[in-house]
C-alpha cells in the first residue's frame, strides 16, 4: 500500500521502501540476543527464545543498526543525486524501480506476509527446528530467482516502455533501457539477501541483516565517488550519457547488492543453518504456500498498477519541474525516518504476532498491535513536524550538491511537507497490515489494497489535473497521504472480529495528545524558523542554520509538552534514559 518508487535493498527490509518497502524495508522484530547453537539442537518455541530478551530491547537495538544502515543509505542517495542531477538522475531513478518491481512481484510481499510466520511455526513444530524445511525454500527461492532475473533482462525495453512510456525524449528511454541491462540481476541478489534475512530473524538472529545494507550503501557511495572524480559534476541530459558512464553507474549500483547477499552469509553458520540444497519440494506443501501467495501477487499487482500511475503522471511533468527522482529522493527521507524508528518495532513484533497467532493467544497480538500503535505515532510525530516545517532547510542542506541545483532544491521543498503528512498514516497502516500477515492472512490485505490504491490513484489523477505540472510530486503524496489514513481505518475495522478489542479508547486518546504537542512543536518551530536569517533560497550556511536550531526547537518542544501531556510511550522512554543515566 506504500505507493513508494523503489524499495532498494538499503531502504527495504519490512515494508519498504518505497514500494511499500520497503522496506521492506522493506524492509520489520525481538530476541537481541542471536541463538549461538545449531537450530538441530533448538527446538524451543520461538515465543520461548524471543522471551529471553524484551521486544523493546531487541527494537533498541535493532534501531541503532537501522541508523546506521539507512544514514549511509541516504548518503547513498545524496552521492547519486550530486553526481547525475536530476535529468540522467531521473532516468537512473526509473531504471532503478525495474528490478524492484519484478522483485516485488516474486517475493517482496510474499517473504514477509507468508514465509516468516510459516517458517516461524516451522521452527516450533519441526523436530530439527524447521531446518529442512528452511533448505527446500531456499533452494526453490534461488532457482526462481535466477530464472526471473534472465527473463527480466531479455524484457527490459518492455519494462521501459510500461514504466516510461509518457517521456517524449528517445534518449531518456535509451538511457533507461540501458541502465536496466545492468540492474535488473539485483533481482536475484535482492532476493536473496532477503531470504537469508528472513531466516536470520525466525532464527533471533536480527544483527547481520541489519547491519549489511551499509556494505551496499558504501559500494555505492564509492561508485559515484568514482563518477564524480572521473567525469565531474557538470549536468548533462541522457542522450550525452556515454557507455562508460553507463556501466559505472549501474554496474556498481549491482555490485552493491551483490556484496549486500554475500556479506550475510556468514551469519547463517552462526545461527546453526546449514546451506543445503533439496530438491524435495512436495515436502513445502506448495498447495498452502500458494493459496497464501496468491492473494499477496494480487495485492502486490495492483500497488504496481498505482505506481505506473504515478510514474506516468511524474513523466508528464515535464523538465523542471519535481519528478521520479525528486520524489524518490523524499519518499527515502520518509522510509528513513520509518525505517530506523517503525520498522525496528515492526520487525521485533512480527515474530511475537505470529507466535500469539499459531497459539490462537488472540489477545497478546491485539496487545502488541495496540501499543506499536500508540509508540509508532508518538516516536514519528516529532519528525514529521520537522519535515514539514524544516522542508526548505533540509532540501538545501541535504541535496543541493553537484548536479542538483537551486531550483532542484526549491521544488524538493513543497514535496517534503506533504510527505511529512503522510509519515505516521504510513506506519501505522503497515503496522496493521503486518498483523493480518501474522494470522496469516493475506487475503484481506489485498482485498483492502483494491480500494486503497484506486482511491490513491484517483486522487493522484485529480490533483494531477487540477494545478500545474510542477505541482505533480506534491500531489502524488497528497494522493499516498489520503490512502495511507484510509488502509489503516479499514485494517482496524476487519481486524477487530478476529482478535477482539485493540483498545481504540487508548489509542485516540494518545493520538490526541501526540496531535496537540506536535501542533505545539509546529508553530514554535515556525516562529523559530521566520525569526532565524534566511529566505526561499537560503545559502548553505543559512540552511544549516535553520535546521539545527529549528530542529533542536521543534525536539524540546515536542518533548516537553509530550512529559506535561503524559504520553506514556515518550514518559517512559525518558524515564529510562534518565535511570542509565543515573546509574
Amino acid at each position: 500500500m506504500s505507493g513508494g518508487l523503489y524499495r532498494s535493498a538499503n531502504a527495504a527490509q519490512g515494508g519498504g521502501d518505497p514500494n511499500g518497502r520497503e522496506p521492506s524495508d522493506g524492509a520489520t522484530f525481538i530476541s537481541a540476543e542471536p541463538l549461538n547453537q545449531p537450530a538441530m539442537e533448538s527446538t524451543a518455541p520461538p515465543q520461548e527464545q524471543v522471551g529471553e530478551a524484551s521486544a523493546a530491547t531487541n527494537s533498541a537495538v535493532m534501531a541503532v543498526g537501522s541508523l546506521v544502515s539507512r544514514g549511509t543509505g541516504f548518503l547513498r542517495t545524496l552521492a547519486i543525486t550530486a553526481a547525475l542531477g536530476s535529468a540522467v538522475g531521473d532516468a537512473y531513478t526509473t531504471a532503478q524501480i525495474l528490478p524492484g518491481m519484478v522483485y516485488e512481484f516474486l517475493l517482496g510481499g510474499i517473504l514477509t506476509s507468508v514465509l516468516i510466520p510459516v517458517l516461524v511455526r516451522r521452527r516450533k513444530f519441526d523436530g530439527d527446528g524447521g531446518q529442512a524445511y528452511t533448505q527446500r525454500l531456499l533452494t526453490l527461492a534461488v532457482l526462481a530467482l535466477g530464472a526471473a532475473a534472465l527473463v527480466a533482462v531479455a524484457l527490459a525495453p518492455v519494462l521501459t516502455w510500461l514504466y516510461a512510456s509518457d517521456e517524449s525524449s528517445q534518449d531518456y528511454q535509451s538511457l533507461v533501457t540501458r541502465l536496466a541491462y545492468l540492474m535488473l540481476p539485483m533481482i536475484f541478489f535482492t532476493g536473496l539477501s532477503a531470504l537469508i534475512s528472513a531466516v536470520l530473524n525466525t532464527r533471533g538472529h536480527f544483527a547481520a541483516p541489519m547491519w549489511a545494507p551499509i556494505l551496499n550503501n558504501i559500494v555505492v557511495i564509492a561508485t559515484a565517488g568514482l563518477y564524480i572524480a572521473i567525469f565531474t559534476t557538470d549536468a548533462i541530459d541522457p542522450g550525452e550519457m556515454t557507455p562508460g558512464r553507463i556501466l559505472l553507474i549501474g554496474g556498481g549500483t549491482l555490485l552493491g547488492v551483490a556484496v549486500q547477499a554475500a556479506g550475510l552469509l556468514p551469519a547463517l553458520r552462526k545461527v546453526g543453518f546449514r546451506w543445503r540444497f533439496r530438491f524435495d519440494f512436495r515436502a513445502l506443501g506448495l498447495g498452502e504456500l500458494g493459496r497464501l501467495g496468491a492473494w499477496m501477487f494480487c495485492y502486490v499487482a495492483v500497488s504496481q498498477l498505482g505506481l505506473i500511475v504515478v510514474f506516468n503522471l511524474l513523466s508528464r511533468a515535464g523538465k523542471g519541474n519535481a519528478g521520479p527522482l525528486i520524489y524518490n529522493n523524499v519518499f527515502l527521507l520518509l522510509m528513513m525516518a520509518h525505517g530506523i524508528i517503525a520498522v525496528s518495532i515492526i520487525t521485533a513484533l512480527m515474530p511475537r504476532m505470529s507466535a500469539a497467532a499459531a497459539d490462537g493467544r488472540y489477545a497478546d497480538l491485539a496487545a502488541d498491535l495496540s501499543r506499536g500503535t500508540r509508540t509508532v505515532s508518538a516516536v514519528l510525530a516529532p519528525v514529521a513536524v520537522c519535515y514539514a516545517v524544516l522542508a526548505g532547510p533540509i532540501a538545501f542542506t541535504l541535496f543541493r550538491w553537484g548536479a542538483f541545483t537551486d531550483s532542484d532544491a526549491q521544488a524538493t521543498a513543497p514535496v517534503l511537507f506533504f510527505a511529512a503528512v503522510a509519515l505516521v498514516p504510513f506506519a501505522v497502516s503497515q503496522l496493521f497490515t503486518f498483523a493480518f500477515y501474522a494470522l496469516p492472512d493475506t487475503r484481506t490485505p489485498a482485498l483492502i489494497n483494491i480500494p486503497v490504491v484506486a482511491l490513491r490513484a484517483g486522487v493522484q489523477v485529480v490533483l494531477f489535473a487540477a494545478f500545474t505540472p510542477s505541482f505533480a510530486a506534491s500531489g502524488m503524496m497528497i494522493g499516498n497521504a489520503v490512502s495511507y489514513l484510509a488502509a489503516a481505518i479499514a485494517s482496524a475495522w476487519l481486524l477487530r472480529p478476529r482478535v477482539g478489542r485493540i483498545g481504540l479508547g487508548g489509542i485516540l486518546r494518545t493520538l490526541g495528545r501526540v496531535a496537540v504537542a506536535a501542533l505545539g512543536a509546529a508553530l514554535v518551530g515556525l516562529l523559530v524558523v521566520k525569526l532565524l536569517p534566511g529566505d526561499d533560497t537560503p545559502t548553505r550556511l543559512e540552511a544549516i542554520v535553520q535546521l539545527v536550531v529549528g530542529g533542536a526547537v521543534i525536539g524540546g518542544t515536542y518533548l516537553g509538552l509530550a512529559m506535561v501531556l503524559r504520553i506514556r510511550e515518550i514518559t517512559e522512554v525518558v524515564g529510562m534514559v534518565r535511570s542509565r543515566l543515573g546509574r
